[in-house]
């Protein structure tokens, strides 16, 4: 994988922000089931939370490659915290795509300065991989819509100021922009999570909400087959990084561990069955790496093809990444079991990565038929 300077410098600044100001934390943010404030200011400080925004609205405007390697620092130090910067980064590339020019001057500046922060309002308690089965609806009324449904498992859903919420109107699934005042709009927090439990899940509750027309994000209609499919391949490559991120850090606990524990004499590092955990982790980390800069620079190049590259890679980096937090608690044992260690955390959180932005199944399902038809004679 090779990278340019300036990416090979922005990397040692991701790495070192999160060593500094994650990392330390992530396990009491776990146990709380929060993220501060301060952090969220702290990445916006940065310009992360304006990765995705043009440099003509206050954005930093990176490429692909280099939004991938800040999804793999954070993942690296907290899956929640990342959590944050990818469903934000699907809102800021949804209006960034799909909004009007009014839509992106009023929006965008204060999403790339955290002054917004944005959460994605998609899935529905009936909802999930589904996506076209969401039932909140919206009717046209004097001034705008009126939305009507419930919203639910909605990442920092708990403090964004505005939210990408789809609902049918007129017999299409549509997007709308609906800020956190909104009259009728009703915020639940939903706590206890496996993983991820730091992200402030929400439950939204529209009832008779109401949208000024101007709010209306693309065109009738186009909610899932624009703004949704773009918006959750940017969600879907984000937690492909991430998983990155959280492989390395279930072979940095291991490696230490296994260095250090002694066990029938020796350090359990010279046990052959540990090697082989400690392989297979290596192996994984350095594929999945490779499979997520591929996905990366087809999109900087606009290569359409991006799109099966980036299913493939979160399929791949999200299973080696339960397989491999597996093998951590089992090679830590009851150490890594314990309440607080890292180790409980990133299993927990990677069950999780199997599940956002397409179960594993989907993903099978998705390239099963890709393989067909690329590769049929």
């Amino acid at each position: 994988m090779r990278l340019t300077e300036q990416q090979c410098r922005d990397r040692a600044a991701f790495r070192s922000f999160v060593a500094k100001e994650i990392t330390p934390h992530a396990d009491q943010w776990d146990e709380i089931q929060e993220l501060p404030p301060a952090l969220v200011a702290g990445l916006a400080a940065r310009g992360y939370l304006g990765a995705l925004v043009p440099t003509r609205y206050g954005g930093t405007g990176m490429d692909a490659v280099t939004f991938g390697l800040l999804n793999e620092a954070i993942g690296y130090g907290c899956s929640s915290t990342r959590s944050l910067l990818t469903v934000h980064a699907m809102v800021t590339h949804a209006i960034a795509r799909w909004g009007n020019e009014a839509q992106r001057e009023a929006l965008l500046p204060g999403l790339a300065t955290g002054d917004l922060v944005g959460a994605f309002a998609l899935t529905e308690p009936g909802a999930g991989s589904d996506a076209g089965a969401v039932l909140t609806n919206a009717d046209l009324v004097p001034g705008g819509y009126r939305l009507t449904g419930t919203k639910r498992w909605i990442t920092y859903g708990q403090r964004a100021d505005l939210f990408v919420v789809f609902a049918r109107c007129a017999g299409g699934l549509t997007a709308f922009v609906l800020d956190r005042d909104s009259d009728g709009l009703d915020i639940q927090p939903i706590t206890g999570m496996l993983g991820t439990r730091a992200s402030m899940l929400a439950e939204l509750r529209l009832r008779d909400c109401t949208v000024p027309g101007g709010r209306l994000l693309g065109r009738v209609g186009f909610g899932l087959a624009a703004v949704a499919a773009s918006a959750l391949d940017v969600g879907r490559y984000s937690v492909a990084w991430g998983c990155v991120g959280l492989l390395a850090a279930c072979l940095d606990v291991s490696l230490r561990h296994a260095d250090e524990r002694v066990q029938f004499g020796r350090a359990v590092r010279e046990h052959q069955l540990v090697q082989r955990m400690l392989a297979n982790m290596a192996t994984s980390l350095e594929a999945a790496r490779l499979l997520c800069h591929h996905a990366g620079c087809l999109k900087d190049l606009g290569d359409p093809t991006t799109v099966t590259a980036t299913w493939t890679a979160k399929y791949f980096a999200s299973c080696a990444a339960f397989r491999s937090a597996a093998d951590t608690v089992q090679i830590l044992g009851a150490t890594g079991c314990g309440a607080g260690h890292p180790a409980q955390r990133l299993l927990r959180d990677a069950k999780i990565m199997e599940i956002i932005e397409g179960s594993t199944q989907l993903q099978q399902t998705y390239l099963a038929q890709a393989a067909y038809q690329a590769y049929r004679l």
